[in-house]
């Protein structure tokens, strides 16, 4: 893993607002789902230390979609865990995630956005009971479309509704607004002679 240095000012508060996002409940429930999904217990250490060389990943999308990622590499070296991770994340892709909701390989083996590596992992979760998977469940199901048959009367409708972002028209008139052009009315009484 590069060392990187502390980092001040923007980078520092970057890194710091980063930290912040962090839940240790959604970790929780990530390692918990992973470990019921792949049905192996867990590695040890930190939850990245235990996800960097990308064997556990690749072991669970298998399990959801059996053949995602045919080989998965065993080796200690940074490459061929980048390239489990990167396995992993094309997986994912295929089984239907949004690229917002995927992180980049950097995230992951070098402990840069482990926030972002949840937020897929529960993607993943949430994606997997749409996709019709009969087994452990983390998180809420990713909703579905439902599709409107408006006719053109309801749209017709529709658009005499002043919306409530617009604000509201209760109450408004013109009144005490002059025509443009006309000049302003001055009292004399206002003015020393």
């Amino acid at each position: 893993m590069a060392e990187r240095p502390a980092g001040f000012g923007l980078t520092a508060e970057l890194a710091k607002k980063k930290a912040g996002k962090h839940d240790p409940a959604l970790e929780k429930d990530c390692r918990d789902w992973l470990q019921a999904v792949v049905k192996e217990p867990f590695p040890k250490g930190t939850f990245q230390q235990a996800l960097k060389d990308g064997t556990y990943l690749c072991k669970a999308i298998n399990k959801l979609k059996p053949g995602s990622v045919p080989k998965i590499n065993t080796g200690t070296m940074a490459f061929k865990m980048m390239e489990n991770i990167g396995n992993f994340l094309s997986a994912c892709e295929s089984y239907g995630l949004k690229k917002d909701d995927m992180f980049q390989t950097v995230d992951l083996y070098e402990d840069q956005n482990i926030v972002q590596v949840l937020i897929c992992i529960s993607a993943l979760g949430r994606k997997a009971q749409t996709a019709g998977f009969k087994g452990p469940v983390i998180g809420p199901k990713e909703a579905s479309a439902q599709k409107r048959d408006w006719t053109d009367g309801d749209l017709r409708a529709g658009q005499a509704v002043i919306g409530l972002q617009m604000g509201s028209n209760k109450g408004a008139s013109q009144a005490g607004m002059t025509p443009y052009g006309l000049q302003r009315q001055v009292e004399k009484t206002n003015l020393k002679s």
